[in-house]
């Protein structure tokens, strides 16, 4: 799923855009595993999830030739699963659904992160007291956590999925991450970005 390369990636793109059917389904095979967990994260309704995925490259087919050149590839995927899921849990509510009303939601169960990761048992206290932290952030918090160390996306490309400022969107990471810090003494602070991505792994 994630194992693409960049230069892979951007190659990838530009067949895209000259509509070659091969890579669609390279694009799909590299994509949907990630682009399904994060749409989960808003809603367990799968059938709205796959349609959304499913819309999603039917409009990539169909406006190849309109996309843009130069893109983060997976910023450009997330975001546009992020619209059209928006768009369909409107449709399916039949209210007047808010952008806040789109709860993010990752909740670790520490047990099961701790028999996934092997590593000593003071490691595995370690990431059961993050995952503890991260399970107590707000929704948008987790969102910009989750986009950051499991998607691997810039400040700026948080803030244009979530629609908020690029200053927000660093103040709330910075407070989630400060609150997580605060769980780990100083030495496993200080490796805070690489643990953190080993426990959303485990996801």
């Amino acid at each position: 799923m994630e194992n693409i390369q960049v230069v892979n990636e951007n190659t990838l793109w530009k067949s895209i855009i000259a509509g070659e059917q091969p890579a669609f389904k390279m694009l799909y095979e590299a994509y949907a595993d990630l682009l399904f967990a994060y749409a989960n994260r808003y809603t367990n309704d799968k059938e709205i999830i796959l349609d959304c995925l499913h819309d999603l490259f039917i409009d990539l087919h169909t406006w190849h030739r309109n996309l843009a050149t130069e893109v983060n590839v997976r910023y450009y995927l997330l975001s546009s699963m992020r619209r059209k899921l928006y768009t369909a849990l409107k449709k399916a509510s039949r209210t007047s659904l808010q952008g806040d009303m789109m709860q993010f939601s990752v909740d670790f169960e520490t047990e099961s992160v701790q028999s996934a990761i092997i590593a000593s048992e003071q490691e595995q206290q370690l990431y059961r007291q993050l995952a503890r932290q991260l399970n107590q952030l707000p929704a948008r918090q987790k969102e910009i956590i989750y986009l950051k160390y499991h998607c691997d996306l810039s400040y700026e490309e948080i803030a244009a999925i979530m629609q908020i400022s690029v200053p927000t969107c660093r103040t709330l990471a910075y407070r989630a991450v400060k609150q997580m810090r605060q769980a780990l003494d100083a030495s496993a602070a200080a490796a805070f970005s690489i643990i953190i991505g080993q426990l959303f792994r485990h996801l």
